[in-house]
């Protein structure tokens, strides 16, 4: 079955406008996205990110359905409608209509393209929080023998931005800081939104610590946020898939039951092997956003850019959660970190996992 490509009724002009991704070859790695503004007209319901090799396109919402194509990895298609079919899968019965058929909604990522106003002043000594705020971006490490091709950084990605820099295109581009490589690499600032402190103020203060809880429940796929006896939160969650054997890192995959503690926090974590390539295929997540740690393998809350399946185990043991929500559940929960502060060790926020 060959992939879909220029088939889909696209005109010249929404070829050129929406710059999808993948339709024709086209790599945007560093080069301009286009304006927001040039196709709100022509996507309903926004844009969708395939983060996974390739997706199957079907003529209905069902997985019973036949396949018409594929959408391949990091291509950026205009989503025309969802629809919550009775077909399901009953965890997650969310399709996405497209030009060409449907697709299911577990590996397409929601994304926006909000290009930015690089800021060339002066940051903090520790750096400033920034977020990738287009489809995706190509960042580059500047060596002896020029600009080195690295990571490809996804939509809502989180990064702490050092500072201003000339990238190769001469324009400003923002130095990023990769605490688990201790290394530096850029990409172009017009694709990084510095977020204001303000937007991690902490939740709920004047609630004693002590008052607050999570609850993990495995079988269900839920967690709830609790003050005293109040359920204050509540959401779909995919949790650590069960396998016989370990990781290759020797710790199990299933995501650990009883009582615990966030002990520790931090807004960005680079996760993965820790080997510096520019393959999209390696086992490497840098900017892992709003990472809550509660068991001392890792174990951690944290927001997830490479799926949106929620309602089944898809993680290595940690408990994925959408960006948006585990960003309420960093904000809430104990203990607080400041919007300066690279982590925040300390007895926190107790987290109670059952089967």
């Amino acid at each position: 079955m060959a992939p879909l490509s220029k088939g889909w009724g696209l005109s010249r002009r929404e070829f050129l406008t929406l710059a999808l991704a993948g339709l024709a070859g086209i790599a945007w790695e560093w080069l301009p996205w286009p304006d927001k503004k040039d196709y709100d007209d022509l996507t309903p319901l926004g844009l969708g990110r395939v983060t996974i090799r390739r997706i199957s396109v079907r003529p209905e919402p069902s997985f019973a359905a036949p396949v018409v194509g594929y959408l391949h990895r990091d291509m950026v298609v205009r989503l025309l409608e969802v629809i919550k079919s009775p077909a399901g899968p009953a965890h997650n019965p969310r399709w996405y209509r497209i030009i060409g058929g449907y697709v299911h909604s577990g590996y397409i990522q929601r994304v926006r393209v909000e290009i930015q106003k690089p800021w060339a002043g002066r940051f903090p000594e520790t750096g400033w929080l920034g977020e990738i705020s287009v489809p995706f971006t190509r960042a580059y490490r500047k060596t002896k023998k020029g600009w080195q091709k690295v990571y490809r950084l996804y939509y809502q990605a989180v990064f702490w931005v050092l500072g201003p820099t000339q990238g190769p295109d001469g324009d400003i581009w923002y130095r990023l800081w990769d605490e688990l490589l201790r290394i530096e690499y850029a990409v172009p600032g017009a694709h990084i939104r510095l977020i204001p402190p303000e937007k991690l103020t902490p939740l709920s203060p004047e609630v004693p610590p002590e008052e607050k809880r999570i609850l993990v429940n495995l079988k269900t796929q839920r967690l709830f946020a609790f003050e005293g006896k109040d359920v204050v939160f509540e959401t779909t969650i995919s949790s650590g898939i069960p396998r016989e054997e370990p990781g290759p890192n020797g710790i199990p995959t299933k995501t650990p039951t009883g009582k615990f503690r966030i002990f520790n926090k931090t807004p960005s974590r680079h996760m993965g092997e820790g080997d510096l390539v520019s393959s999209l295929d390696a086992y490497e997540l840098p900017g892992v956003p709003w990472v809550a740690f509660f068991h001392p393998t890792g174990v951690a809350f944290h927001g997830t850019y490479w799926h949106d399946n929620f309602g089944i185990p898809m993680s290595h043991g940690c408990v994925n959660m959408r960006t948006e929500e585990a960003l309420w559940l960093y904000r809430w929960s104990h203990p607080v970190v400041p919007p300066t502060a690279r982590r925040r060790s300390g007895r926190g926020t107790q987290v109670e996992v059952v089967e």
